[in-house]
Order: C-alpha cells, then sequence, then structure tokens
C-alpha cells in the first residue's frame, strides 16, 4: 500500500522592503514617555538659562565690538574735556586755541576746570620736579578713559631746559602720554591739529 503524497507548505511572502527617503510608517506612542509637566519643569531650571547665557554672550561679543564701543568712541572723541591748567608759555597758545579766531570748541573742545570733570591733559609748558607730583595728583584724579597731550618741547623732552636739575626732561617720566605736539612754542593749530589727531587714536581704540 503506497504511503498518501506529503504537502509542501508554500513559502510566506518576503517582507516589503522599506521605502527609500525614510517613508516607512513609524510607531505611535498613545502615552508620552515623560509627562508635560516634567518637560516644562527641565525647560525652565535648564534651557531658558542656557539660553540666556548664550544670548549675552553673543550680545557682548558683537554687539559690544560693532555697536556699543563705536557709539562711545564717538562720544567721547567728539566731547573733549581738557583740563584748564597752565604751566608756562605754552598755556598762552592753548588759552588762544579757545579764542575767536580759532574756536576750539567747535570740534567738541570745552576746558574745564575740575580734573574729575576731565577726559584730557594737555601739559603745556615746563614741568619741574618740583610741580611733578601735582601733576602726576592731576592725572590719577581724572576719570577713565583718560588721555594726554605733551604740548611743546618743554613737555615733550625739556626743551631748552633739558639739562637743568630741576627739569623733568619729558612728561612721559610721569604720565603715559598718547600724543606729542612739536614747537616752542607750537601755535594754536598745533595744538588743535593734535587733538585731531587724538580723536583718530579713540575712533581706533578697541579696549
Amino acid at each position: 500500500m503506497s504511503a498518501p503524497p506529503q504537502t509542501v507548505p508554500a513559502p510566506a511572502p518576503a517582507a516589503a522592503p522599506a521605502a527609500a527617503g525614510g517613508d516607512a510608517p513609524l510607531p505611535v506612542v498613545d502615552q508620552a514617555a515623560v509627562p508635560f509637566f516634567e518637560i516644562e519643569t527641565l525647560r525652565a531650571r535648564e534651557f531658558i538659562p542656557a539660553a540666556k547665557e548664550a544670548l549675552t554672550s553673543l550680545l557682548k561679543e558683537k554687539a559690544e565690538g560693532n555697536v556699543i564701543r563705536p557709539v562711545f568712541n564717538w562720544a567721547g572723541r567728539n566731547s573733549l574735556f581738557p583740563l584748564h591748567w597752565g604751566l608756562a608759555c605754552c598755556a598762552i597758545e592753548f588759552a588762544a586755541a579757545f579764542g575767536a579766531r580759532w574756536d576750539a570748541e567747535r570740534f567738541g573742545v570745552v576746558p574745564r576746570s575740575s580734573p574729575r570733570q576731565c577726559d584730557l591733559l594737555i601739559v603745556n609748558g615746563t614741568v619741574t620736579w618740583k610741580v611733578a607730583h601735582k601733576l602726576i595728583t592731576l592725572y590719577e584724579q581724572m576719570p577713565e578713559p583718560k588721555w594726554a597731550i605733551a604740548m611743546g618741547n618743554c613737555a615733550t623732552g625739556g626743551g631748552p631746559f633739558r639739562t637743568a636739575y630741576s627739569v623733568v626732561p619729558g612728561v612721559d617720566k610721569l604720565i603715559p602720554v598718547d600724543v606729542y605736539i612739536a614747537g616752542c612754542p607750537p601755535r594754536p593749530e598745533n595744538m588743535l591739529d593734535g587733538v585731531l589727531r587724538l580723536e583718530q587714536l579713540i575712533k581706533e581704540r578697541r579696549d
């Protein structure tokens, strides 16, 4: 008696390949893994402070260099307040620069009589060692930012008295000097040229 024929089951159809480009349907989750209120708490505690810190550093890095610093430089160079203080013959030329003929105030240069209201010290004359500590005191009483101009040969290097025992051979031995003006004495327009050069330095400063 022959055995009945055995049937071989048909192979299961192969799974369809995933569509290119990641268009396969995503599994649907009925419930969020993290409750909503916990997400909001995490956001308020970590994300917002980190975002504020990043924004603050970005503003400090970008805006200070592109907006804030140029505005401060523009305001500073157009409102220079030199100290109303004269030492020797250069002080006469300093005073003449503010007269009607040269009118230094048209450049925003207005002398003040108190060092606490000034940002520019124009050393206009011979500086002796006896008055040196007064010069340093006046410079230290000026608020930051501040600048100094050595006006005339006596202030820049001692002038004709540079070999005298009582004369400081250059005011840069006492305070930092930004601009030097040559002449004995320099004319008022020389002083105005020095002020304009200082304004250019203020325009380009980055600190």
